[in-house]
């Protein structure tokens, strides 16, 4: 049976890690990507959130519950990834970053 955990990084905690949940995880990370433009200024993290949440399974995230802690999470564990990247515009602003 597949580890049912991730270790999931931090961009604002370099170093540290915490454990979650795989599948809540690798839902919200698909949603997030599927939502985010591959170009600044990208979205806000209202929008990002607007726009993810009829992508998520109602049987991995009943009703959005925990939706937003999730995004958050995944978030910060991509950014510290170098996945995505925040643009510089208030408030924050994520888009996919694609090396050139």
């Amino acid at each position: 049976m597949p580890d049912s955990k991730i270790e999931i990084e931090n961009v604002n905690i370099p170093g540290k890690t915490e454990r979650v949940d795989r599948a809540k995880y690798a839902a919200m990370r698909e949603a997030l990507l599927a939502v985010l433009p591959g170009e600044a200024p990208g979205l806000t993290i209202a929008d990002a959130k607007e726009a993810l949440l009829p992508l998520l399974s109602d049987t991995v995230f009943p009703q959005g519950k925990t939706a937003g802690w999730w995004l958050k999470a995944v978030q910060l564990d991509l950014e510290a990834k170098g996945v995505i990247k925040r643009a510089p515009k208030k408030p924050v602003h994520l888009y996919r970053y694609q090396p050139v």
